[in-house]
């Protein structure tokens, strides 16, 4: 695909940009206009004027950051202006909404001069809860970000700085510990000298770091007090020591910070560094030393770059948004070392942690560990949330800049969890997931056009190896279309070149199928069929999962599927489960498509079926049998099945977390829950398995759901068979299939296992 295309698409369509503004507030009648807007608005303005600081209860100041540049430092690109900035901020904005549910307008001031950007800032100020600075050239920036945390009485804080400091800083205490080295004693070279590099330096001196063991380097050499017109800045860290360049600093180094240019440190000169030496090659995207090439040349090495392939990312966003959530929660007037350094402390700690099993399962870990490997948390840790800002919500506090302090802490870490945006997260976690160890895909429609663009997607991201099913003229002409050149196996099952392939598949169908209606003949007509081809491939170890159903209907499609497949040890009867994500988090929904009409023992096997799914996602299943009675009260034989169900569960997985017969509100609503049934083992935990009596209930429910809520569906996902064979929605959009390939893939992995 072209990298370049691709990109301008995804920032254009279907609609320019990457943001939008919703309403949070209904405005459907007339009664409700004249309260959004004249006459009603009129009282909040009055209330604001008089005690500016209900502006937090009446606007949404409260949760609100402006992400402001001038562009002068565009990422790896320099100055490239305000306008060309854009795409940047919004994408900063993307990630403040994803990990804190923060609100974001993105801000690009056309102002290269400092005092022309700073009267801007301060302009705007009153409209935001807090001041995000990015992409800001140095040393510009460090005036920038001083004079405005002075004159302003909202955090500031200038990412680029602070943000890579706080993460290496959180890495390196856990590093040294692990070295058994003090903060004190370490010898510290610090290659680079802009905005992170000063930034992180004085955030390890705020630790303990002692300033005469630091060397720090620019793209001159090293800093030496005799050299001229240094900002003061670089000033503070220049050395007398009779030392220029890198190879020369390293010698006898315990730690190296590399916040500069790709392939500077080679092997040789890591030889030379103390025993058990740290090293931090954070240039991106290419380190100053590849993180193989490191650990060979020092077994002894505790390593951390800034990508997301190796261990130990130092990754901003593990801070920016956990430090705005806590500063905007109390309504602090500044981020200050205080915060930052609870931060620090919060992320460390958080690394010595017994680790989450979904986050083992994100990175294919039996369980990760804090040891060298593993040093800082990672970015899909759900407790982020929950550690990060009560920490800095609490420094803020007792350092006097919290306007409105925080008294039930547990109450707050339950609003904290209920902002955590799972729905982008899981499916990120699915694909990440994938990639680890990606395997075989057949895609058995890949002679239409959206299959294709998902193909072409699934192995360009590295989620799958697909091979390709279909009408070779037709896939030849759409992969021209598309620009999808890379070679992979092309398969038309009708062709003549697939007749011993076809005899092979024939052969191992009907000797599962010879008692069942079927002749040889039969089968070696079916092989000529894209589905039972496909399905064979899987049986017979010439693929690892499957994609079909794209462009026929669900019963064709799953007929040859069931036909072919065997059910898995201990099953009776196959199922299907759709994940749909959601704004209040992940839920499941059992039996969306294959079983009519289940009996109570039907229901037990999909619900025990559907906590497996669950837990393959990394979730602690949390199942709810519904139906339109609550707990008995009804007679009616369609209750009855849903508390026999039950019965049977509760008397064959004791350990597994389910309850009804339950109506959907009570199940999903835990106040409501406990108020009427707080004897349920489900009251006050978050359900996130439902169980349907029948199929009209689930597949109605899920489309509803799909379609009004626009919640995303990953889904159906076959539950039972031996195989990794997954069947998409007729129609299913290039996205969904793309999610549905990953979870195949994740599928595979599992059954390998």
């Amino acid at each position: 695909m072209d990298l370049r295309k691709a990109a301008l698409d995804y920032h254009s369509l279907p609609k320019p940009g990457k943001l939008s503004v919703d309403s949070s507030k209904p405005c459907l009648t007339q009664h409700d206009l004249s309260l959004a807007y004249t006459p009603g608005v009129a009282e909040p303005v009055k209330e604001i004027n008089k005690n500016p600081s209900t502006a937090y209860q009446y606007t949404n100041k409260g949760n609100l950051i402006a992400v402001i540049t001038n562009g002068t430092a565009v990422l790896g690109l320099g100055n490239m202006g305000a306008l060309a900035s854009k795409p940047v901020m919004e994408g900063k904005a993307v990630l403040f909404k994803r990990f804190a549910g923060i609100d974001v307008f993105d801000i690009e001031v056309d102002a290269k001069d400092p005092d022309k950007f700073i009267e801007a800032v301060k302009a705007i100020a009153p409209t935001f809860g807090g001041i995000n600075l990015e992409d800001i050239k140095s040393p510009e920036a460090f005036e920038i970000e001083r004079r405005l945390k002075e004159e302003l009485d909202i955090p500031v804080m200038h990412d680029d700085q602070h943000g890579t400091a706080i993460i290496s800083a959180a890495a390196l205490l856990n590093a040294l510990e692990l070295a058994d080295k003090k903060i004190e004693s370490v010898k510290i070279v610090v290659s680079g000298a802009g905005a992170a590099a000063i930034s992180c330096t004085k955030l390890y001196l705020a630790f303990g770091a002692k300033q005469s063991n630091i060397i720090m380097l620019d793209s001159k050499g090293v800093i030496q007090q005799s050299r001229e017109n240094l900002s003061p800045e670089k000033a503070q860290f220049a050395t007398t020591r009779n030392l220029s360049t890198l190879e020369e600093a390293l010698v006898d180094a315990d730690v190296f910070i590399g916040l500069s240019q790709p392939n500077i440190v080679t092997t040789s000169m890591l030889q030379t560094m103390a025993p058990q030496p740290i090293v931090f090659a954070m240039a991106n995207p290419d380190p100053e030393i590849g993180y193989e090439e490191a650990c060979k040349a020092r077994k002894d090495i505790i390593m951390a770059t800034g990508r997301s392939d190796h261990p130990n990312q130092v990754n901003n966003v593990l801070g920016f948004p956990f430090i705005f959530r806590g500063a905007l929660d109390v309504r602090a007037t500044a981020i200050n070392e205080a915060m930052k350094k609870a931060a620090v402390i919060a992320l460390a700690d958080l690394a010595k942690e017994s680790v989450p099993e979904q986050v083992n399962v994100v990175y294919d870990e039996t369980r990760l560990s804090f040891g060298k490997n593993y040093i800082i948390p990672k970015p899909f840790d759900p407790r982020l949330i929950t550690t990060v800002p009560p920490a800095v919500a609490k420094a803020a506090m007792e350092s006097g800049v919290a306007k409105e302090p925080i008294e039930d802490w547990d109450r707050y870490r339950e609003t904290l969890e209920k902002r955590l945006g799972n729905t982008q997260k899981m499916v990120r976690l699915l694909h990440d997931r994938a990639k680890i160890a990606p395997k075989r895909v057949v895609f058995a429609e890949a002679d239409h056009l959206d299959v294709l663009k998902a193909a072409q997607i699934v192995y360009e991201e590295g989620i799958a190896h697909p091979i390709l099913l279909g009408n070779k003229i037709m896939i030849e002409e759409l992969r021209n279309v598309i620009e999808f050149n890379a070679p992979l196996e092309i398969i038309d099952p009708k062709e003549p070149e697939q007749a011993e392939t076809r005899e092979r598949y024939a052969a191992l169908f009907w000797d599962s199928q010879n008692r069942k209606g079927y002749t040889l003949y039969d089968a070696k007509r079916l092989m000529r069929e894209r589905n039972y081809f496909a399905s064979m491939m899987i049986k017979n170890g010439d693929a690892d999962a499957m994609i079909s159903g794209y462009s026929r209907n669900y019963r064709s499609v799953v007929k040859p599927i069931l036909e072919t497949t065997s059910k898995a040890k201990g099953v009776s009867r196959v199922a299907a489960t759709n994940l749909m994500l959601t704004k209040s988090g992940p839920l499941f929904l059992s039996d969306t498509t294959i079983n009519v009409e289940p009996s109570a023992k039907e229901l037990a096997k999909i619900a025990q079926m559907s906590g497996q799914m669950a837990k393959m996602f990394g979730l602690e299943p949390v199942i709810a049998m519904l139906s339109f009675s609550n707990f008995g009260s009804s007679r009616f034989p369609q209750a009855q099945k849903v508390t026999e169900a039950v019965s049977i569960l509760h008397r064959s997985f004791p350990d597994l977390t389910v309850d009804g017969p339950i109506q959907s509100d009570f199940a999903l609503n835990k106040e409501l829950l406990q108020n009427g049934f707080p004897f349920s083992n489900l009251s006050n935990k978050k359900v996130n398995v439902l169980v349907f009596p029948n199929l009209d209930a689930a597949n109605i429910t899920y489309k509803l759901m799909k379609e009004l809520n626009e919640a995303l569906s990953i889904g159906p996902i076959l539950m039972g068979l031996s195989e990794p064979i997954h069947i998409l929605q007729l129609g299913a959009s290039v996205t969904e299939i793309v999610n549905m390939s990953a979870l195949a893939v994740v599928d595979a992995q599992s059954k390998n296992k």
